[in-house]
């Protein structure tokens, strides 16, 4: 993936200098005392709108010679019009601010104001803009707001693929339009984003676009509306080498010793390193698939079926017999069954995983608290984890 770069670029003042001929040719100004740049190449600068860039950044291999003052950028609007001067630097990169024109060059200039052949020519083809994602559908969690969308960006050219761009803006509920302050929540080269530590209870706006490796940004995906919300649906478990403080998951801690399980003692995500979690998320580091290891001495799991379930209340009572402490690779639409044995007490807890990422995994839990029933109850009634918001009409 490509690094961004913090550039200073020095602009010469440029009165009273004596440029030479530009053509559109490759053949360059007035002299050949000095050698013209090479390998120009560029990058835009996205701004959101696929039609109006931030800018553009050229870049050119430096030209090793002692009597090398500056280098001259000229660019032009129309493959018919004439060059005229951009700017002059002392650097190997200029950054040209606004809707970049269509075509642009650079010249070398000798200490005695000589200037070299043109470099290389590079037009700003907006036909090399990215497929744009079809879709986009969203999970609501605690704070944050799990994304996925079509991978039509990356698709549409693979070589050319540089990431995806998400962006957010407030959502209005009464007019069902989201706003016009949008920001930039951030960037990803995989088709899905976790948008964190954002406030419970206020609804946001998304969208994606596409942005190649020339920095041309696609149009964007289909707006979606979604709200963080506290529930202990949709639960998220990162990785073990991703986030070890919220890598494991105890489904019961009887933190005041009643035992009684009141709403702040269950479906807990824990430190991985804990001994009493019920099972921490490992990833494998050959493939990144992620797996459920079983923690605690008297925890034991298992697949619940070979295939995957339409929902948690599939699971309606924990088979009596097949559990292991082996641990078993988390796939979305499947469910697992724990037995839990603490001491004297015997209880089952269930979980269905619905997305499976490559940092972390969101699934749906229920916990029997009656001892050794092993009829397994979704919490407080809740559904299970499926797609949240809405879409929205641009």
């Amino acid at each position: 993936m490509r690094v961004a770069l913090s550039l200073l670029v020095l602009v010469l003042a440029v009165g009273g200098c004596n440029y030479g001929t530009v053509t559109d040719d490759g053949g360059g100004g007035g002299g050949g005392f000095i050698s013209a740049p090479t390998n120009l190449g560029y990058e835009l600068e996205p701004s959101g709108d696929p039609n109006r860039p931030l800018g553009i950044l050229l870049a050119w291999d430096d030209v090793p010679d002692a009597n090398l003052a500056s280098y001259r950028v000229y660019s032009r609007g129309s493959t018919g019009g004439s060059f005229g001067l951009r700017g002059e630097t002392t650097s190997n990169t200029f950054h040209d601010n606004g809707v970049p024109h269509l075509q642009y060059l650079v010249t070398a200039v000798a200490l005695d104001g000589t200037e070299s052949a043109n470099s290389n020519l590079i037009t700003v083809d907006e036909r090399l803009q990215l497929g744009s994602p079809a879709w986009l559908t969203s999970i609501s969690l605690n704070g944050a707001i799990h994304l996925e969308w079509d991978d039509a960006s990356y698709v549409s050219a693979p070589t050319r693929f540089k990431w995806y761009r998400i962006y957010s803006t407030a959502y209005d509920l009464d007019t069902g339009l989201c706003g016009t302050d949008w920001l930039l929540e951030g960037t990803t080269v995989a088709p899905e984003f976790l948008a964190s530590a954002m406030a419970n209870g206020i609804p946001r706006c998304f969208g994606i676009s596409g942005v190649s490796r020339e920095g041309y940004e696609s149009l964007w995906s289909p707006l979606r509306q979604d709200t963080p919300r506290p529930d202990a649906r949709n639960t998220l478990a990162f990785a073990y080498d991703e986030n070890k403080a919220q890598s494991g998951f105890r489904f019961w801690d009887d933190l005041n010793g009643d035992s009684r399980a009141q709403s702040a003692e269950l479906g807990l995500v824990q430190d991985g390193d804990r001994t009493d979690i019920d099972f921490w998320v490992y990833r494998d580091p050959t493939d990144s698939t992620l797996w459920l290891v079983p923690e605690f001495t008297g925890t034991q799991m298992r697949l619940y079926s070979t295939s995957p379930l339409d929902d948690l209340t599939s699971i309606d009572f924990a088979p009596v017999s097949g559990y292991s402490r082996n641990m078993i690779q988390a796939q979305p639409g499947y469910g697992y069954v724990f037995q839990i044995v603490e001491g004297s007490t015997l209880r089952y807890g269930a979980l269905r995983v619905s997305h499976v990422g490559r940092d972390y995994v969101i699934f749906d839990w229920s916990f029997q608290t009656d001892q050794g029933n092993p009829e397994l109850q979704i919490r407080a009634g809740q559904s299970t984890a499926m797609a949240t918001g809405t879409g929205v009409s641009r």
